[in-house]
């Protein structure tokens, strides 16, 4: 008579952890991404983990749920290089004037959430209403956005006076 050993209450060891990612590196031909497919099915075998647990060798059900997203991630990035590569042909390059850098200099000194608001009403010159309704904002929250960024973009001019911006011969 065989004797069942006791199951454990976690999905397997640290050292099938280990030995999982070496085995999905085979796979991936990257550590990085071998450790994000094993670290992704052990959280699937927990979700699932009173079912799985009965299993015999539940390592060999974390190895091929690994398995499986390691392919389906190879494919999917298989598919994306292919559209880039039909699309690379077609895509026109942007056109970066020194005047164009000058003012994505002066947005990266505004927090992000500011920078659409500055870059769409102070550059581009809509109304408020306009930029409120493209960014679906509130109006009243789009005002609030510009005095912030027009005041931190006034503070770190004042404070870098020979800043990118004078670099070009603007004031």
């Amino acid at each position: 008579m065989v004797r069942a050993r006791p199951r454990s209450s976690r999905p397997t060891s640290k050292s099938a952890y280990a030995r999982l990612v070496g085995q999905l590196f085979s796979v991936t031909g990257s550590l990085e991404q071998a450790d994000d497919v094993v670290q992704e099915a052990f959280i699937r075998a927990l979700d699932r983990w009173p079912r799985i647990q009965a299993y015999d060798v539940p390592e060999l059900w974390v190895r091929r749920v690994a398995i499986n997203l390691a392919v389906s991630e190879i494919r999917r990035l298989r598919r994306r290089a292919a559209a880039l590569l039909r699309l690379g042909a077609q895509r026109p390059q942007p056109q970066l004037t020194p005047q164009t850098t000058d003012v994505a200099e002066m947005l990266r000194r505004v927090p992000v959430n500011q920078r659409p608001v500055l870059l769409l009403h102070d550059v581009l010159d809509p109304p408020i209403e306009q930029v409120a309704e493209q960014l679906s904002l509130p109006v009243s929250t789009v005002r609030g956005r510009l005095a912030r960024a027009r005041a931190n973009l006034t503070r770190h001019l004042d404070a870098d006076p020979e800043g990118a911006l004078s670099r070009h011969g603007r004031p």
